[in-house]
């Protein structure tokens, strides 16, 4: 398998950078319950998903979570939707890595269910600059881990599918690469550093 690999496509949200949505929460409330609540409103809902797959505005979902949140926490839910992307952290091993992989010349890709505000998150990415190309599920209304998404940067960037690896923190959007052609790697944030170091061994780096 490596010596037909070629092409690098990651994930971003707990591959490339962090997403934790309770940590986010925290930071722009007093409280763990005040926390709780505006996670709830904000993050873990189901139309954070619509978000990401471009069918409702950032408005949108804004008017949606103060109807869940009392007055009170008002200016926290602005505060938080404002500025949140600017505590998305860089995950260090994948960043380095794809540097390295840069440097052995692979194609590196961004692949991501993401919102239209992705690039806030992207612009402190040590990685981003390193790719060759991009596929956002809010800016194509396509959502990992439907095929169709992943044909689509092929496509569009000229890849063959049997000359990727695709590295995501979901199985399923993993499984959705397979069935597109691709090898895929269910990549642990928890552990980064050793889900690199067995990225660098599929890869006889």
């Amino acid at each position: 398998m490596a010596s037909s690999i070629r092409n690098v496509i990651f994930d971003m949200g707990g591959v490339l950078m962090t997403f934790d949505s309770k940590r986010f929460a925290t930071i722009f409330t007093d409280t763990e319950e005040d926390a709780e609540l505006l996670d709830r409103a904000l993050f873990d809902r189901n139309e954070w998903a619509l978000l990401d797959a471009g069918v409702i505005s950032h408005e949108t979902m804004r008017r949606i979570a103060e109807a869940t949140l009392p007055e009170r926490l008002l200016p926290n839910l602005h505060e938080c939707i404002a500025h949140w992307p600017e505590h998305s952290e860089p995950i260090a091993p994948t960043n380095s890595f794809a540097a390295q992989l840069k440097e052995r010349g692979f194609g590196l890709y961004l692949l991501s269910n993401a919102s239209t505000r992705i690039d806030e998150q992207l612009g402190h990415c040590p990685a981003y600059p390193l790719m060759d190309g991009r596929v956002v599920s809010a800016e194509e209304r396509l959502m990992k881990p439907d095929p169709a998404i992943y044909q689509l940067l092929c496509e569009r960037y000229g890849l063959d599918p049997a000359t990727c690896i695709f590295v995501d923190d979901n199985l399923n959007n993993c499984h959705g690469a397979e069935v597109a052609g691709m090898q895929s790697f269910h990549f642990i944030t928890d552990d980064a550093e050793a889900s690199v170091a067995q990225l660098e061994r599929i890869l006889d780096l």
